[in-house]
């Protein structure tokens, strides 16, 4: 069976077994797309088939880009990765290290032994958090009423930091803070900076913050998975007027355009003649870990919009500047060496350099790690392998 057939089946399984209510589906090689498929429906019940031009919400698979973004900065001499992070955004200065709290459920803090660094923001071993995975930072949030990032309000940016910084790894709102000092040294929003150095020069027409009327007619509805793993569809939608673009979760886009930017990076920083990153940039900085000796842990679920969250327990796995990195070979396939991440929404992506393949995944439904989305992301990441033997 080839992998248009074996694809196609367990796409289409997936749909009529419940395990996704529309899904969209791409594998490409340095050279061009491999694979795509879309089966289901846009929004269960709503009439509308997924199609390969669907756009979703791609949540964290926005921080891959934003780093590339700052790197790209980086590239050009207008940040330094190990420079304190608040010479460029001073607010990252106020960031304290959270120690516990009073009697009155206030937090309290003590000053942070070194400075934030870029390297460290963008390798998540800043200290930031998420209240989703974090109880303590919840605590927070609600003793000083500070929203959720989600909210794309500047005020859900003044978190504490749970350690100092380069400690360890702790998954967060780092990208978010990379995003405010590319605004910074660019002068520019981030939307406008992504469109102009990676979003035209790729071709990545269907990618934004804001929902253009264009993208919107073809946009997918977000579901819930509920107790008895029934899925409903779910109003969801971030809010079209922030006080700041989220570089770690704000994107919507469609997987053809995801796999442009995978592309690009499988051929060292360029795709079509178009040079978005210098290869030696790719190799050394995308490519390999950056966080030293620590390590990408389980993020244990503190809210109901998310599962517990790791991918490929037992393997050993860092981060570069953009990606997480397998150190060893997956299930599916892929060998060491491997990049990825994911959204908040159940989509996913992989860049495999060894093998020259990568592969993206769409589907809209919470919690995250979704019992029906994430299996059948591995199996079609295990048919696009098995193809190639």
């Amino acid at each position: 069976m080839d992998l248009k057939q074996r694809a196609d089946r367990i796409l289409s399984n997936a749909v009529a077994g419940g395990a996704v209510p529309g899904v969209v589906a791409m594998a490409t090689d340095r050279e061009g797309t491999i694979y795509e498929g879309a089966f289901g429906e846009r929004t269960l019940g709503g009439g509308q088939a997924m199609t390969l031009d669907t756009v979703g919400w791609i949540a964290s698979m926005t921080k891959a880009i934003t780093s590339v973004a700052a790197v790209q900065c980086v590239e050009r001499g207008q940040l330094d990765l190990d420079a304190p992070a608040h010479k460029v955004c001073p607010q990252i200065g106020e960031a304290q290290v959270l120690t516990g709290f009073d009697a009155n459920g206030k937090p309290t803090y003590r000053a942070p032994c070194r400075p934030v660094t870029l390297r460290h923001l963008l390798t998540h071993s800043s200290g930031f958090s998420y209240e989703i995975w974090n109880t303590d930072i919840a605590k927070v949030q609600a003793a000083l009423d500070i929203p959720s990032v989600t909210s794309c309000e500047n005020k859900a940016l003044t978190l504490p930091l749970l350690f100092d910084p380069g400690e360890r790894w702790e998954y967060g709102i780092g990208i978010d803070w990379a995003g405010k000092m590319v605004e910074a040294v660019s002068g520019k929003k981030l939307g406008a900076y992504l469109k102009e150095n990676l979003f035209d020069p790729l071709g990545m027409t269907s990618t934004a913050f804001r929902i253009s009327p264009d993208m919107r007619s073809r946009l997918a509805g977000v579901h819930l998975r509920g107790p008895e793993g029934k899925l409903a569809p779910m109003p969801f939608e971030l809010t079209q007027e922030p006080e700041f673009e989220m570089g770690g979760g704000g994107l919507y886009s469609t997987m053809g355009d995801y796999l442009k930017f995978v592309r690009m990076v499988l051929n060292g920083g360029q795709l079509a003649g178009e040079r978005v990153l210098k290869p030696e940039t790719v190799a050394n900085g995308l490519m390999l870990n950056h966080m030293g000796d620590a390590r990408v842990s389980n993020l244990k679920t503190n809210h109901p919009l998310t599962n517990d969250a790791e991918f490929f327990p037992g393997v050993k796995k860092s981060w570069s500047l953009a990606f997480q990195i397998n150190h060893e070979c997956t299930l599916t396939g892929r060998p060491a060496g491997g990049l990825m991440w994911a959204g908040l929404a159940n989509s996913f992506f992989w860049i495999d350099p060894m093998t020259g393949i990568g592969g993206v995944f769409l589907s809209q439904i919470f919690p995250f790690v979704d019992t029906g989305s994430v299996p059948t992301f591995y199996d079609f990441e295990t048919a696009v392998y098995d193809s190639l033997r």
